[in-house]
């Protein structure tokens, strides 16, 4: 992970102080790392401190070896800066981080609580919508089909906008895992969504940082909101309104619609 949090020139950890394409330069309200190792369930890390200050992130990140690993820093729409609210989120083998936010997420927040099932709801530790989403999609069937249990999740987000007036509820770029697959997606409800790239092939990478093949195979992708580098050829925009799905190096596009959700 040291490679890819602290070494290249817009890496995470600068993006935390210094990001060049999201709403505001500065993600300082806490951070997350987890990553999948020899246990079905992944590990976690989050700190409420900016992770461009944290010390203990400096030495996971020099320790842990992982093939797999998800990392987000945060920047705060309301809601507190607690641990809980930090990103990733897990559950079970799943894990799930988000950037923007429901727009009027005081106005809706009871009406989407109801829509989590009865078995999941107790799991919810956070205030956050991004972990609300997280918990509808879950409901939604995000085992057995992830893409569609996050199209059900922007239909009832999106619903409940409508009912209460709100226009341009949903905004976000989201990348979550089942350890086996990545899928990220960028959708607004109304303008242009954050942004998310994802790397094309790992040979582009290799000539910006040589120490980069000692440690990912030529199959490796990578996952970000804002490219590590300004060497375009190495990186693909995922267009709005649309979703990827990485699998063993491969990478397939789809649309993305919200839908209705499971009666």
């Amino acid at each position: 992970p040291r490679l890819l949090l602290f070494e290249p020139e817009h890496a995470l950890v600068n993006q935390s102080y210094d990001a060049q394409r999201a709403e505001t330069p500065t993600h300082g309200d806490g951070f997350g790392m987890a990553w999948y190792g020899a246990n079905d369930t992944p590990a976690l890390y989050r700190s409420v401190l900016p992770a461009w200050n944290d010390t203990n992130l400096w030495e996971l990140a020099d320790n842990i070896m992982s093939g797999h690993f998800l990392a987000h820093v945060r920047a705060t729409t309301g809601t507190e800066v607690q641990q809980t609210n930090c990103h990733p989120f897990r559950h079970g083998h799943w894990l799930f981080m988000h950037n923007g936010h429901i727009e009027g997420f005081d106005c809706v927040r009871r009406e989407l609580s109801r829509t989590v099932h009865a078995e999941l709801f107790p799991h919810i530790r956070g205030t956050t919508d991004s972990e609300l989403m997280f918990y509808i999609a879950l409901s939604q069937g995000l085992d057995d089909d992830p893409l569609g249990a996050m199209q059900r999740m922007v239909g009832i987000v999106e619903r409940a906008g409508r009912r209460h007036g709100i226009g341009d509820v949903v905004q976000m770029t989201v990348a979550l895992s089942n350890g086996d697959s990545v899928w990220a997606v960028r959708y607004a409800t109304e303008g242009t969504p954050r942004t998310l790239y994802h790397s094309l092939e790992m040979q582009a990478l290799y000539a910006l940082a040589p120490e980069l093949e000692e440690n990912f195979a030529a199959d490796s992708r990578l996952v970000v909101s804002e490219p590590l580098s300004d060497l375009d050829e190495a990186w693909e925009e995922i267009p709005p309104s649309s979703a990827v799905k990485i699998h063993e190096g491969t990478v397939e596009s789809f649309a993305f619609t919200p839908t209705q959700p499971l009666s």
